[in-house]
């Protein structure tokens, strides 16, 4: 009997999934590949200036931001703004694009999507009435 069958022939979600397709960090069991994976990803936003730029990358209109907009916001050196852009790069959050001396950053949406179906917890079925 499927999953899907069950309840009477009503289609219910599989009991280690969120919405019935992925399974979720609060369901499955992660794999070793993938724990060191989000691990990266958790650290890159464990530290509040990193919070705070993809904040203010993600927040913009335009969908990009250019790093001569973000460093003033932060009592940080350049360089160290740099760093911290170039950690939140390597966690695959953000993207760059060098447009001549400036860089552009924007949002990697999927993977904010990911963290997202990975940390949500699957509903409880309503009881029937």
């Amino acid at each position: 009997m499927s999953n899907q069958q069950r309840a009477g022939g009503a289609a219910t979600a599989a009991p280690d999934t969120a919405s019935g397709c992925c399974p979720t960090l609060l369901t499955t069991p992660l794999d070793p590949e993938e724990a060191v994976e989000l691990a990266r990803v958790f650290k890159a936003l464990g530290d509040p200036v990193r919070l705070r730029l993809l904040s203010m990358i993600a927040s913009q209109a335009s969908g990009e931001v250019c790093v001569c907009d973000l460093t003033p916001a932060f009592d940080l050196a350049q360089p160290t703004i740099s760093h911290h852009l170039k950690l939140l790069r390597e966690a695959g959050l953000i993207a760059a694009e060098r447009r001549g001396t400036w860089v552009y950053y924007r949002l990697l949406p999927a993977a904010t999507d990911r963290l997202a179906a990975v940390l949500t917890r699957r509903t409880a079925p309503t009881a029937r009435t």
